[in-house]
């Protein structure tokens, strides 16, 4: 090879190094480290373009309850556990017809692109089932709040986001089990 062909890939292949280190690292923060769901930032550029596609597009919320007492007593690696079954119960629901991310803490968001076509009784269930871990059975709970797209005048995903959170808040009122729809 020619010593200036040579001279001149030598930079080129450095930044396309750089360039992919780059791009792995923006992926790696758009994800959770510890459920390998969507972050806020990674979540909510794959609702809103959801939301645009599909007008029966439905937001969820979901909070786990009586999470800092299962840490507190069975300790951060059953926390995490719960953390980490959570994640891979609403990803598994979510399937192919929608995405989850993790919030922070035990808070949890979902967009499907349509309510219909899945069972949200099916999530209920999953996200009540207990956890083996270490010998022993942690109870799990969620509250759900949920909001159709099409009951807002205008579909905006922070719409949709507040009338799920208050849905969900309203569960947690009604004994801290299950989902409510936003009405």
């Amino acid at each position: 090879m020619d010593l200036q062909i040579a001279a001149a890939l030598v930079p080129l292949l450095g930044w396309a190094v750089h360039g992919g280190i780059l791009t792995h690292r923006l992926a790696a923060a758009r994800r959770d480290p510890l459920t390998g769901l969507h972050t806020r930032a990674g979540w909510t550029a794959r609702a809103e373009h959801c939301i645009r596609r599909h007008p029966a597009a439905a937001v969820l919320l979901v909070d786990l309850n009586h999470f800092k007492a299962l840490n507190d007593t069975h300790g951060h690696a059953a926390g995490d556990a719960a953390l980490i079954a959570t994640a891979d119960r609403l990803r598994t629901w979510c399937g192919r017809h929608g995405t989850a991310g993790r919030l922070g803490g035990d808070e949890f968001v979902a967009v499907v692109q349509d309510l219909a076509a899945v069972d949200l009784d099916a999530l209920t269930t999953a996200l009540h089932r207990p956890l083996p871990c270490n010998g022993v059975s942690l109870p799990l709970a969620a509250s759900i709040g949920v909001c159709r797209l099409a009951e807002l005048p205008v579909p905006l995903l922070t719409d949709a986001l507040a009338a799920a959170d208050a849905a969900m808040y309203a569960a947690k009122g009604r004994g801290r089990r299950g989902s409510r729809l936003s009405r």
